[in-house]
C-alpha cells in the first residue's frame, strides 16, 4: 500500500477541508501515479472534491463510518471492512490520499509514500507525520527542484522500513 500527498515545508496538507497549493505540475504527478489505481480516502477527502464526486479513472474506495452506500464509489464502515475491501486488489495499486487522520491510522501500513514537499508556508491546519523524523521511514528518492507559480517544490519518495500488516 501506498500514500500520496503535497506537504509544505512545516508537512502541513491543508486548511478549510483544501489543499494548500494548485501546482498543475503536482495535479499531474498525482493524475499519473493513481489513474487506473485503487484511492482511499476518509468522508472529508470525498466531499472536497468537486461536486463531492469521486475521482475519475481510479476506483474510489472511502471510509465514511455510518455513510450512505454510493454507486460511483465503494463505501466502507469501518477499518476491518476497509481491510476486506483492499484484500480484493494488489497491494501496490492501493493509494491512501486523505485526509490528515486517515493518513495517520494508515501510514504504519503503507510500503511508500509520495511526497511532493513545497517549499513555502502555507499556513495549515492539518499535518501530515514529518517522515524525516519517524526512524522507519527513510527518503529513497529526490527530484530535482522545479518551479511553477513562483513556487519551488520537488517530488521525493519516501520507504517505510517497518511496514505492518493490514488486518483492520
Amino acid at each position: 500500500m501506498k500514500a500520496i500527498v503535497a506537504v509544505d515545508k512545516e508537512w502541513g496538507i491543508g486548511k478549510n477541508n483544501d489543499l494548500l497549493f494548485s501546482l498543475k505540475q503536482d495535479m499531474d504527478y498525482f493524475r499519473q501515479k493513481t489513474t487506473g489505481k485503487i484511492v482511499v480516502m476518509g468522508s472529508n477527502t470525498l466531499k472536497s472534491f468537486p461536486g463531492g464526486r469521486p475521482l475519475k479513472n481510479r476506483t474510489n474506495v472511502v471510509l465514511y463510518p455510518g455513510g450512505e452506500k454510493r454507486d460511483d464509489c465503494v463505501v466502507v464502515d469501518s477499518l476491518r471492512e476497509l481491510a476486506e475491501e483492499l484484500k480484493k486488489y494488489p497491494t501496490d495499486d492501493v493509494f491512501i490520499i486523505g485526509g490528515a487522520m486517515f493518513y495517520r491510522t494508515m501510514l504504519p501500513y503503507c510500503d511508500t509514500v509520495f511526497v511532493t514537499k513545497v517549499k513555502a508556508e502555507g499556513g495549515a491546519s492539518v499535518f501530515f507525520e514529518n517522515l524525516d523524523k519517524l526512524d522507519n521511514w527513510h527518503c529513497a528518492e529526490e527530484s530535482e527542484e522545479k518551479t511553477e507559480n513562483g513556487i519551488s517544490f520537488r517530488f521525493t519518495t519516501y520507504k517505510n522500513d517497518d511496514v505492518k500488516a493490514f488486518i483492520g
